[in-house]
């Protein structure tokens, strides 16, 4: 869990430069949230502020990749602005789709070169199966949790749905992915190169980790601050 003093860290007046030193993951917020390095010594409220991004929102995301075990506060929560929020989600949903599966397909490519047909097949089938759930776990989020949630913030939010509902029907997309990383750590014939197999398990470990902060961000900031907006229509 988070010390009071890593608490106290995450705050608008500290150097966006010492922020980002905290944990590597937090690279990944800072570019999909649109933020330019080259920042120099700035506060993260003169960064942020700069490119018109909340410094409350940006910092409530960072929490979650700089600390294990942050769950944001009540008051952090009514702070942050639900805009920036989604617009964090959409561009994480880019980049998965975009680059990180496309970086574990060309690793996946290497690895299997050298191994049978059958091996490839095997592989292939299990990356096809675990990027298609993905694709259509990030639509469903796309074309109904997100534009309510902005129908929320506009107050003209359909009441048939709620999102609560999202909520409990939250489905585990790392299923999948957990084997594909078991079949590529444990069961590959004895001609795959070890090195790509190390590659291959980077890009898959890296998009897990990733995956698990951004499920946090959707079930502990995103849906509170809908539900308390749903709340107060």
């Amino acid at each position: 869990m988070a010390t009071s003093n890593e608490r106290h860290l995450l705050s608008p007046s500290m150097k966006m430069a010492d922020l980002m030193n905290l944990r590597f993951s937090l690279l990944g917020v800072l570019t999909r949230m649109g933020v330019p390095f080259g920042f120099g010594d700035a506060t993260v409220e003169e960064v942020c502020r700069k490119q018109g991004i909340d410094p409350e929102t940006f910092l409530l995301i960072c929490g979650v990749y700089a600390i294990d075990g942050w769950l944001p506060t009540k008051e952090r929560l009514e702070r942050a602005d639900l805009r920036d929020v989604l617009k964090y989600l959409r561009l994480s949903h880019a980049y998965y789709m975009d680059v990180a599966l496309k970086e574990l397909a060309e690793s996946l490519e290497t690895l299997i070169e050298p191994c049978g047909e059958k091996a490839r097949r095997i592989i292939w089938r299990f990356f096809a199966d675990y990027k298609d759930e993905l694709s259509k776990h990030f639509e469903y989020e796309e074309k109904t949790v997100f534009p309510h949630a902005e129908a929320v913030l506009r107050r003209g939010a359909d009441r048939t749905f709620t999102i609560g509902e999202y909520e409990e029907n939250h489905s585990n997309v790392e299923e999948k992915l957990e084997d594909l990383k078991n079949l590529v750590m444990k069961y590959l014939p004895a001609e795959c190169r070890q090195q790509d197999i190390f590659r291959a398990l980077f890009y898959i470990f890296s998009l897990e980790t990733d995956l698990q902060k951004h499920t946090v961000v959707e079930d502990d900031i995103l849906v509170p601050i809908v539900n308390r907006l749903e709340n107060h229509e």
